[in-house]
């Protein structure tokens, strides 16, 4: 949507300038986030037409009808949760600001009937199982010591002890700037390695310490990945052949994370006693993340700061057993 000025003439430096501004605007938000708003403003530009009606320019009276249908459907399609109602109105919020317009989401048309849906539809999160300790050294042992399973062992225990996301994994390099869509590079040292990460936050560091032994240690993994893959530049993490003994040169999608960690929780039998599709459902990528808050028994400053988190409040949602009653507020009232 970045174009010159009417008044402005163009010419080859300002049209290669325009070009330039553009790619930096999409990079403004992440890959996934610019898909998501792209397919919001989709849907609803379709919602429009089928009412008879045109998305441009904002109508808040409008807005707050296409939330009610998302909220309780009057056709077949299954109504959305709170959660992806609000993520959908981001969406068209980010889309009117690209086009020129303010989207005002406390107008009164959209307010109350957001506060209203919230009220009478919203539930509590659902949260992923924490992989604790015992859980990841269990899955870790259902891997073969092929370069595939190096690889994978590598990505469940530097993903635990990083409490990295899936996508800040799949993301990083060898070395700074190897690649034109890097996330981040590592930095191995005698104590454990520094991992650079273009995060959703910004930039920021991630120290991961060596382990105990080799067997648990999320840098010797990694080292061992590297040398067999004979990796020194681009991904860290690629894709192998069928057989598993040769690395390839794609970079692996943060899709294999989310599969690698509900087939080896199947495999290692964690939490046997439910039916398989419910374990499956248990568990995620941020099983990783949670399982990190929730297992570290140190200050949570430095939990927080690892997870990347900018409140302590965030952190605590990652925490799946934690002493809840540590302060007891009734006892120090007097009671």
């Amino acid at each position: 949507m970045i174009a010159l000025p009417a008044h402005v003439a163009g010419s080859g430096t300002l049209d290669q300038l325009i070009d330039t501004a553009r790619d930096y605007a999409k990079a403004a938000t992440a890959k996934n986030t610019n898909k998501a708003y792209a397919a919001d403003w989709k849907h609803f530009a379709r919602w429009c037409r089928m009412k008879g009606t045109e998305p441009l320019p904002p109508s808040p009276e409008m807005i707050g009808l296409y939330l009610t249908d998302l909220a309780a459907p009057t056709g077949k399609a299954p109504a959305l949760s709170v959660s992806t109602i609000d993520r959908r109105l981001s969406g068209l919020a980010w889309n009117y600001a690209q086009r020129g317009f303010t989207l005002d989401r406390k107008n009164r048309h959209i307010a109350t009937v957001l506060a209203g849906i919230k009220r009478r539809h919203a539930r509590p999160p659902v949260q992923k199982e924490a992989i604790l300790p015992e859980d990841i050294l269990a899955m870790v042992a259902t891997l073969p010591y092929d370069l595939r399973g190096l690889r994978d062992r590598a990505i469940l225990l530097l993903g635990f002890a990083g409490g990295l996301r899936r996508s800040e994994i799949v993301s990083l390099d060898a070395g700074k700037d190897d690649t034109p869509d890097s996330g981040g590079w590592v930095d191995i040292l005698n104590d454990g390695a520094v991992l650079t990460l273009n995060a959703k936050t910004g930039w920021r560091e991630v120290e991961i310490g060596r382990g105990s032994s080799d067997k648990t240690c999320p840098i010797h993994a990694l080292e061992q990945w590297l040398h067999f893959a004979r990796i020194d530049f681009g991904p860290v993490f690629v894709r192998t052949s069928r057989d598993g003994k040769r690395a390839l040169e794609a970079r692996l999608s943060d899709k294999h994370i989310a599969r690698l960690i509900k087939t080896t929780v199947l495999k290692s039998g964690i939490r046997a006693e439910l039916p398989e599709k419910d374990r499956l459902a248990l568990f995620s990528g941020h099983s990783l993340r949670a399982g990190l808050a929730s297992s570290a028994e140190v200050d949570e400053r430095y939990v927080q700061k690892q997870l990347g988190h900018a409140s302590a409040e965030m952190t605590r949602r990652y925490q799946r057993r934690r002493d809840r009653f540590r302060v007891n507020l009734t006892k120090a009232a007097g009671l």
